[in-house]
């Protein structure tokens, strides 16, 4: 088969390198990064709708780096000052490191994990370190966190709703002429399928990868056909899954 275009529904990394410039190059096709969703602030006033004061927690959960702007954002707009002894507990390093976009890095309680998810082990232990804390969850309305792991430890926190995900809709002249569509979100999917309502994936000959089992199963959900699937035994990234799945079905004469 011939590959010619791939849209990885990511923001454009910033630094202009990414794994998928390096696939990109290997089989000299373009890789497009074009988000099907987009986040959108909580008004001040539907947070306040939960009834939550940031004010009665004594540690913070980020799992993304939106969460944490959203989180000092209505810090901010709520009129609540962090305290110096607030704990972080962040499901990367990169996460915990876009902090210092908002405090001092060095003068903080900031725990990290090494995988990006909350079972991951290193993160696990700081929490046993730190099972006194009162946490919150910053999340989006539309979040598929597995927070099963947060119950089972017994860990005390309460989510809270800090932004919208939402459709990031084509225009009517964006060109959508893509071989391969990289989804990492059902939020994704969902924009797909309204987006354009007449999709047919076998017509238009389009391959579908995505990331996670709740993102799979709104593939499914939709009928549609996936492709390639991350994570898996064998390929525990998308950009390994992707690569694995050019290796074995792409022409390169």
């Amino acid at each position: 088969m011939k590959i010619k275009k791939i849209l990885v529904s990511q923001p454009k990394p910033e630094n202009g390198k990414s794994p998928y410039y390096d696939i990109a190059e290997q089989y000299g096709v373009e890789v497009v990064f074009r988000p099907f969703i987009k986040v959108e602030d909580l008004p001040v006033k539907e947070f306040r709708q939960q009834k939550i004061n940031i004010a009665d927690f004594t540690g913070v959960i980020f799992t993304a780096k939106t969460a944490v702007d959203n989180f000092f954002r209505l810090a901010e707009e709520t009129r609540v000052s962090i305290p110096d002894t607030m704990k972080y507990m962040c499901t990367s390093e990169s996460v915990a490191n876009y902090l210092q976009k908002y405090i001092v890095y060095r003068k903080r309680k900031i725990f990290f994990g090494l995988t990006g998810k909350l079972d991951d082990d290193q993160l696990l232990q700081h929490f046993s370190k730190h099972s006194k804390e009162k946490y919150l969850l910053p999340v989006s309305d539309v979040t598929q966190k597995d927070v099963a792991v947060l119950d089972r430890h017994k860990i005390n926190y309460t989510k809270a709703v800090m932004y919208r995900t939402v459709t990031n809709d084509f225009t009517p002249d964006e060109p959508f002429d893509y071989d391969v569509l990289i989804f990492f979100s059902p939020t994704g999917i969902h924009s797909l399928t309204k987006n354009f309502p007449d999709f047919d994936q076998d017509k238009r000959h389009v391959y579908i990868g995505c990331f996670g089992t709740h993102t799979a199963k709104a593939v499914k959900d939709a009928g549609l056909r996936l492709d390639i699937q991350a994570p898996t035994k064998e390929q525990p990234s998308m950009v390994g899954a992707l690569r694995a799945w050019m290796r074995e079905n792409i022409d390169r004469d």
